[in-house]
């Protein structure tokens, strides 16, 4: 009698244990220089992202995360280390991660899941430089195909109408005529849809990088056609913005566009680029709903940092001013997210290796300076008292509560109330009303990178 209790019990509990015990896969992907302008964060309202949006829909949103750094090498250094720019050294793109004393050993992410048992695979930019970690997944693909450039530009000017005599940069842009299945984000989504209709023995931990909306705006015309420059309303730019701040000036590239009247014309090749990587992301979204994988994969969504579009007088990145620190995140957790969920909590990119390394429950890396948010995912209504810090070659920015204080190494300082001020047009730094704030989140900053900010 006892023997067929325990056979019974055994049958009958033996599934239930291995749903318990079965590890989620993830699917982790990367947008190259993607802003708030997306359906799911409003940056824009003429902006087209449907099938980002309906990831949204289906996730937690998190409408207040911020890069570790402002610019492509060092915020995907930080992502895939957990190791803060200020302490790897890797501020700048000219940085090479491994030539970091403290990451020439690092266990990466993907080396992470790889080590504890995963499948990891990846095509398309999720390092600055793709082939540069290509050993360290189990499957790697190389970028293949091309945008191509449009096929007429005026004698003396750039594809964007810019005079080639004043700027010669990568700020460039216009529609092709290449098919968008021969183009190499579109191409890296099939490459992922494809992976996705095979069978892993393993876990899988997969990671897609899509290059657009990085510069250059070469994408096919039927992008660039949904956007009439003459009907897009433009981003706010208030021409004195920069007054309050000591030694600030406008980019060139801003005095350029500004120069020859192409504001409009920027915005449109932007939101083609941002259309045309929705469109992708689409395709891989769909494979994985269709696959066998749908109900237990972990999908992250995210962009390496911000980009202005003329605001504080300037266009790209590199700066600790909002529109460049502030990154898309998007974290679907198949039966804990809540579908249409939202946290405006500051959270930062770093967080994204101890919180996947937990949701997945596999032992936390000790070198991670980031915190799981594991926690804010199973209830975003908890009580959150964490910072985000972005930092530079320049300097470094905090964003805490409704604050962001910035200090740069040449001892200019900047502080924003965001409760009032979401465009950051006021700099408080000056005002004795403020001083408190002021060095209570100084000091916070000066104890998270590490050394003195005097």
């Amino acid at each position: 009698m006892k023997l067929y209790i325990t056979l019974f019990f055994m049958l009958y509990t033996f599934p239930v244990l291995q749903a318990q015990e079965k590890q989620y896969n993830v699917l982790f992907i990367a947008v190259d220089d993607l802003n708030d302008y997306t359906g799911f964060l409003g940056g824009h309202p003429q902006t087209k992202t449907p099938n980002m949006d309906k990831l949204a829909g289906q996730s937690l949103v998190f409408t207040n995360a911020h890069c570790a750094a402002s610019v492509c090498n060092p915020s995907r250094a930080a992502i895939m280390s957990g190791i803060r720019p200020t302490t790897s050294g890797i501020l700048g793109n000219k940085d090479k991660i491994r030539s970091s004393a403290l990451l020439k050993d690092a266990v990466m992410l993907n080396q992470w899941f790889q080590e504890n048992g995963y499948f990891t695979l990846s095509r398309g930019k999720i390092y600055h430089t793709p082939i540069v970690e290509k050993e360290a997944w189990d499957l790697w693909s190389p970028v293949s195909g091309n945008y191509g450039k449009p096929k007429t530009k005026e004698a003396g000017k750039e594809f964007s109408g810019l005079p080639t005599a004043e700027y010669s940069g990568n700020l460039n842009w216009g529609g092709t005529d290449v098919p968008k299945a021969q183009t190499p984000d579109y191409l890296n989504a099939e490459w992922a849809s494809k992976q996705l209709e095979g069978d892993f023995e393993k876990p899988f931990f997969m990671a897609l990088g899509i290059f657009r909306p990085h510069l250059s705006w070469f994408v096919p015309q039927e992008y660039f056609d949904k956007f009439p420059p003459e009907k897009l309303g433009l981003p706010t730019i208030k021409m004195d913005d920069l007054e309050d701040i000591e030694g600030a000036k406008p980019s060139k590239e801003f005095k350029l566009v500004n120069k020859h009247h192409l504001k409009k014309e920027v915005l449109q090749a932007y939101l083609a680029s941002v259309n045309y990587a929705d469109e992708c992301v689409g395709l891989v979204l769909d494979a994985l709903a269709k696959s066998r994988y749908a109900d237990n994969t972990i999908v992250v969504l995210w962009g390496d940092h911000g980009w202005h579009l003329g605001e504080k007088l300037r266009y790209k990145k590199f700066t600790f001013w909002e529109e460049a620190t502030k990154s898309p995140l998007i974290i679907k957790v198949p039966g804990v997210t809540k579908p249409g969920s939202r946290t405006e909590k500051i959270v930062s990119l770093l967080d994204l290796y101890p919180t996947l390394t937990d949701l997945c429950n596999l032992p936390q890396n000790k070198s991670n300076e980031g915190i799981s948010l594991k926690e804010l995912i199973q209830n975003n209504e908890v009580a959150w008292k964490h910072s985000a810090i972005t930092s530079l070659h320049e300097g470094s920015t905090i964003r805490k509560d409704n604050w962001r204080y910035t200090l740069y190494n040449s001892g200019v300082e900047e502080l924003y109330n965001h409760e009032s001020d979401v465009l950051e047009h006021h700099n408080l730094v000056a005002d004795p009303a403020y001083k408190s704030i002021k060095n209570k989140l100084k000091k916070e900053l000066q104890s998270a990178v590490g050394k003195s900010l005097e």
